[in-house]
């Protein structure tokens, strides 16, 4: 049986987390590949084994040259692999019952190299992780991957999973919706999200940038703007350096939209390094789902 039918039939198992983009109405089987909801809408897997849930096609600077890239550094090059034992870390302290077989789902999840060293590191055969994004390219690399995972193609701002049908829901270092992300929440469950610190990525931007304002970054208005949907949370810092070798240093300006408005000889000279120390400073937020402070709604943000 092909990997992608195994897939599948994976999928199939977990319709019922699943909603309707059109209607909202539950999933059920609908024959070996397809899947349907109670007012007949009809949505197929793809012979990879995703599912694309979107109406039509959404186009953006993240290409497929940018997710293989981003496979390459994250699942070959294991610079994330701390960030990946640590966030497996938190959501076993954190996501409560049944921690030993949590369904985590990834929003925003790019080709899926994030979500699949977490459930790595989670370990649970009886876990489900679910990971959505908006580009089908994205979505179409991930399904490639031997996890045990559902990818889908959808948006954020309309989440085809159920209210309270995950126990864990990871953000890491792309846009968020607040007020998806708690109604997905089961009780006890937590939200995680992964913003970047001062020192991410330093060595690149001091390089691409020396002297320019993009040099700096700062996460405050994003840690503030978390805080006041989740008054209750926690807050991991993990910072550590690890070294790259030159094809690793193309793969890494190949991933990082921080490349797009650089110069080309400042890009050369970064790359052109037989390797250098790259350091990854994050901040892993926890957020307890609940009421958020008044005065906020429930929309899309961006980190």
């Amino acid at each position: 049986m092909t990997q992608s039918r195994n897939d599948a039939e994976r999928a199939m198992q977990y319709a019922a987390i699943l909603k309707c983009p059109v209607c909202g109405g539950r999933f059920q089987a609908a024959g070996p590949r397809s899947l349907e909801c109670i007012q007949r809408h009809t949505f197929d897997f793809a012979k990879q084994g995703y599912l694309n849930l979107m109406s039509h096609p959404v186009h953006s600077h993240y290409d497929k040259e940018l997710f293989a890239a981003r496979r390459s550094i994250i699942a070959e090059s294991k610079l994330y692999a701390p960030m990946h034992e640590t966030i497996a870390r938190v959501i076993h302290a954190y996501a409560g019952a049944p921690a030993s077989a949590p369904r985590v789902a990834d929003m925003g999840c790019g080709e899926g190299s994030h979500l699949q060293g977490i459930l790595r590191q989670l370990n649970s055969p009886e876990g489900l992780g679910v990971g959505i994004d908006l580009s089908k390219e994205a979505i179409r690399l991930a399904a490639r991957q031997e996890a045990n995972a559902l990818w889908i193609v959808s948006d954020l701002a309309h989440a085809p999973l159920q209210d309270q049908s995950v126990q864990v829901v990871l953000n890491l270092m792309s846009p968020a919706n607040y007020g998806e992300f708690q109604r997905m929440v089961a009780p006890g469950g937590v939200v995680v999200k992964v913003v970047p610190g001062a020192d991410y990525l330093r060595e690149l931007r001091a390089s691409l940038y020396d002297g320019h304002e993009k040099r700096i970054y700062s996460n405050e208005k994003t840690v503030t703007l978390f805080r006041r949907h989740f008054p209750v949370m926690e807050v991991t810092p993990l910072k550590y350096r690890q070294q790259l070798r030159a094809e690793q240093l193309r793969d890494l300006v190949r991933m990082s939209p921080l490349a797009w408005s650089a110069e080309q000889k400042r890009i050369m000279a970064f790359t052109q390094r037989e390797a250098t120390e790259i350091t990854i400073d994050v901040e892993i937020l926890v957020g307890h789902p609940g009421e958020a402070l008044d005065g906020y709604s429930a929309t899309r943000y961006h980190e």
